[in-house]
């Protein structure tokens, strides 16, 4: 009696492994379809932020947006008028509150941090 049970053990895990990788595969596409919605664009002002390799915009529409990015080079585009897409990041608990004590300093504060992936330039210079 053990071994049938054994037997139907041995073939009965691995069947059921297999059959959940189709819900892990349908959660795993629409964790990325997810990602993908939250893709942004926001035209403003380029201006040094307050980190090395950080960047800010104030968008048209009032919002201060933190910026970085590993494939498009902002430091050439301080003080000019651009349009930037990204995705929206999300911070720790203990990143926001390092950021905010840093960002009461200077006053301002962001509305979200955007991983940037193209940047147009609209102006060499911001319109004030």
């Amino acid at each position: 009696m053990s071994q049938k049970i054994a037997k139907l053990a041995f073939w009965l895990i691995p069947l059921v492994c297999l059959s959940l990788c189709p819900v892990a595969l349908i959660a795993q596409t629409a964790a990325s379809e997810k990602k993908a919605e939250k893709s942004q664009t926001v035209t403003g002002c380029l201006q040094k932020g307050d980190e090395a390799g950080e960047f800010s915009i104030k968008g048209e529409d009032g919002k201060t947006w933190g910026l970085r990015s590993t494939s498009v080079k902002l430091d050439q585009h301080i003080g000019h008028q651009v349009t930037v897409t990204g995705s929206t990041t999300h911070e720790t608990k203990a990143e926001e509150k390092k950021e905010g004590q840093v960002e009461n300093a200077g006053s301002k504060t962001e509305y979200a941090d955007l991983t940037v992936t193209s940047l147009k330039m609209v102006s060499e210079s911001c319109s004030k």
